[in-house]
């Protein structure tokens, strides 16, 4: 069982559910629309892990539009680091990081081997910052 399940918003949960499982390769899960057709609950999976996402309001701002109205969001954004995401463990981070580039995803850093695994860190379509990481195969140095 699951003990932290990350919750995600988004300004068009919908879109950002599609995206996230085109983009990084996620499964859908589960999608709940309200009657205005809004996101009220969905989630994405990776494996048997699971990530949630809805939007929660209409004036609710991700981070890249927040970002394009306040300079001090836009200053701390200026590092490639994960400020506030999700770090996924992936099999095979080569095809996974080339779907994200396909996709669109905002590339903050590109794959780079580290003492964790080889990694990149990706901005999704609304701003949220994900670290996908490919843990180094026993005796094979990947």
């Amino acid at each position: 069982m699951q003990t932290i399940v990350p919750m995600l918003a988004y300004e068009d949960g919908i879109t950002a559910l599609e995206w996230l499982c085109r983009a990084f390769g996620f499964q859908e899960k589960a999608r709940w629309v309200d009657e205005n057709g809004v996101l009220s609950h969905g989630e994405i999976a990776l494996g048997d892990q699971v990530i949630m996402l809805a939007m929660p309001s209409p004036d609710y701002q991700g981070p890249k539009k927040h970002r394009e109205q306040c300079e001090a969001a836009r200053k701390w954004s200026q590092v490639p680091w994960i400020i506030n995401g999700v770090m996924v463990y992936v099999d095979d981070i080569q095809t996974q990081y080339r779907q994200a580039k396909a996709a669109g995803a905002t590339i903050l850093s590109e794959l780079e081997s580290t003492d964790i695994g080889t990694r990149y860190r990706a901005e999704d379509l609304e701003g949220q910052r994900w670290m996908f990481v490919q843990m180094p195969k026993a005796g094979t140095g990947l």
